[in-house]
């Protein structure tokens, strides 16, 4: 399949089409418009419905055993030329980006580098292969194991990582031998275009790789249910990810869900103020902290509490929100109208909790979706604000009287997906690795921001916490084991 890579010029829409086996499919419909600048169409996208994925399963299922008879390193050429073609092309991928999520230039072009870093490693792990080769009970007799494709598997995606999220679920699953329906984000379907047309360009055959626009409870549920799927790796809410677990376990498939955050960051008395308060910032106010791993949270012990929250304050009024096309923009726009009335609904419930702002945030006067940052203090553990993920960029800080009551404080919450401690003291930082409940742990580090060889995942309602994502185990999801006897008797 050909296609044109449509255009990034602010103004311009690009109209948008089902990518279905070797046909483009389906009339643009839903418009997607740049929530700093609403008079901007960025892309129209055409709403499938359960027989779209029919279809596209279909298609994965005829490409499916051509592409997995390919040797593992032909599959990862195929990636890594895929991830050249992206750096040819990052500053379009990055303008495009920026217009219809709203992150910052840098934002989205470290998106893009991101996400052709993932191609470029799974592309190399074709070389690597996985198997074992391990000690037979029988005389002459060799036992290894071989890991299997399962076949075609469903991938649904966010929106606010637009571009790496369906990177890091489908180059793993490709490498492994699998085809591909993708169901991108509703708010971003440019971003998983320019992945698609990246691919197919690198000599993807048509089909391995299905691209299926349209609403989460029509195509987003027909995945879930369709049991021509054997697997099924979403990205999104609780609500959500819980509802389409029920669907996939009702008919035996495998399932991988990476859900929620409210991911804390403890800073001891022991820390510099300046940097804790730009550590903090940098997780709680980038990407307009609309990230599963922002920190939203900072419980600081007595010492440092009102210095850091003095610092917190001055690094807020540096991430001023602004249309992220000027490169000296810090924090883009709220990605839509519906998430900025959850956000300012979220600062109305704080305060009515008895939490007063340090740095009070409200939406801007300016035309687009712009949301000034906020910090909070006077936040007890048992608020709503503490415990429930806002997805903004409200940060709140707690009070622990020591270090021990601080990472009490940090795992009395039901997710658990990254923390993070700023102190130089090692003891305590261990004593942090040790205890945290987290799948991520960060010492003198934003609590957001991840390698694409390290494993990816969270623990409690934060993931199934049964595969992870990321690393060379994220093909463990994608693959089976099959254990082989090879006798080699004599005469």
């Amino acid at each position: 399949m050909t296609a044109d890579v449509p255009t990034s010029i602010p103004g311009s829409t690009a109209l948008l089409q089902h990518r279905i086996g070797d046909r483009l499919l389906g009339e643009p419909a839903a418009e997607r418009r740049n929530p700093a600048r609403p008079d901007d169409v960025v892309a129209a996208a055409p709403d499938g419905d359960a027989d779209t994925v029919d279809q596209a399963v279909e298609a994965a299922g005829r490409a499916q055993p051509g592409w997995a008879a390919l040797p593992a390193p032909a599959r990862g050429a195929v990636l890594l030329r895929a991830g050249d073609l992206m750096s040819a092309r990052r500053d379009r991928i990055t303008a495009d980006l920026v217009r219809e999520e709203g992150k910052t230039w840098a934002e989205a072009y470290g998106e893009v580098g991101r996400a052709i870093e993932i191609l470029r490693f799974y592309g190399g792990e074709g070389w690597r292969g996985r198997g074992e080769l391990v000690p037979a009970g029988t005389a002459r007799t060799m036992a290894y194991t071989r890991r299997e494709p399962l076949g075609v598997v469903g991938v649904i995606t966010p929106w606010n990582f637009p571009i790496a999220i369906p990177a890091w679920k489908t180059a793993p699953a490709l490498i492994s031998g699998n085809a591909v329906v993708l169901k991108p984000a509703g708010l971003t379907p440019l971003s998983a275009w320019h992945l698609a047309q990246a691919l197919s360009d690198a000599g993807l055959p048509p089909g391995v790789l299905n691209l299926v626009y349209g609403p989460g409870g029509s195509v987003g549920g027909a995945i879930a249910r369709h049991r021509g799927l054997a697997a099924v790796s979403f990205t999104g809410s609780n609500d959500v990810g819980r509802l389409i677990e029920r669907q996939v376990q009702e008919r035996g498939a495998r399932i991988l869900l990476e859900m929620g955050g409210k991911n804390p960051l403890v800073v001891l008395d022991d820390a510099d103020p300046e940097v804790a308060a730009s550590i903090a910032a940098q997780s709680g106010f980038g990407v307009t902290g609309q990230a599963c791993t922002a920190t939203s949270r900072v419980i600081c012990t007595p010492g440092i509490h009102d210095r850091l929250v003095a610092a917190l304050a001055a690094q807020a009024a540096r991430y001023r929100p602004g249309d992220g096309l000027d490169r000296s923009v810090l924090m883009g726009p709220v990605v839509s109208a519906s998430q900025m009335r959850s956000d300012l609904e979220w600062l109305r419930i704080a305060a009515e909790e008895g939490a007063q702002a340090v740095v009070a945030g409200g939406q801007s006067g300016a035309a687009g979706q712009f949301l000034d940052p906020t910090v909070l203090v006077g936040v007890k553990p048992s608020h709503r604000v503490a415990q429930e993920e806002v997805f903004g960029p409200v940060v709140s800080v707690l009070a622990a009287d020591n270090p021990d009551q601080a990472v009490d404080i940090a795992n009395d919450i039901p997710f658990g997906l990254s923390a993070g401690i700023v102190t130089n003291d090692l003891r305590q930082a261990h004593r942090f690795i040790e205890r945290i409940q987290a799948g991520i742990v960060k010492v003198n580090r934003p609590t957001s921001g991840v390698d694409p060889n390290v494993p990816f995942g969270g623990v409690k309602e934060s993931s199934t916490n049964t595969y992870r994502e990321q690393g060379a185990g994220a093909t463990d999801f994608y693959t089976w084991t099959k254990s082989v006897y090879l006798g080699f008797d004599e005469g």
